[in-house]
């Protein structure tokens, strides 16, 4: 499984992005995906993470409100749409796939076996 996210780019804080993420691979669909986010000299957290069907979806607390994870299975490509960004949203954009046993969705880096290469968004004041 490959994943290429893009999408990312310079915006002023208050502005919008969509982050896509495709994916090549079969089984694309029965794969939980997750966005993940590294800003400079802090390690890599959690974003964003929706089940296999769309149906769920969970974030991180900060983002609520501000960010919603998207997929189209039929394309093989999540989303993540970036509402009223924020400086301290500046970072590089990671997408990535997950499957386990009895598992919906992952919000932690342990539960994701594929990761994409990042975009870098950067938000200034």
């Amino acid at each position: 499984v490959q994943l290429q996210a893009s999408g990312g780019g310079l915006v002023q804080a208050g502005g919008s992005l969509r982050l896509s993420c495709a994916v090549n691979g079969r089984i694309f669909s029965s794969y939980y995906m997750g966005w993940f986010r590294q800003a400079p000299g802090k390690e890599r957290e959690f974003v964003a993470a929706i089940t296999w069907d769309g149906a769920n979806t969970h974030y991180l607390d900060s983002v609520k409100g501000r960010f919603t994870i998207s997929r189209d299975n039929a394309k093989n490509a999540v989303y993540l749409h970036i509402n009223s960004l924020k400086p301290e949203d500046t970072a590089v954009y990671y997408c990535a796939a997950g499957r386990r046993t009895q598992i919906r969705l992952g919000v932690t880096s342990l539960l994701y076996d594929y990761w994409g290469q990042g975009t870098l968004v950067t938000v200034s004041s």
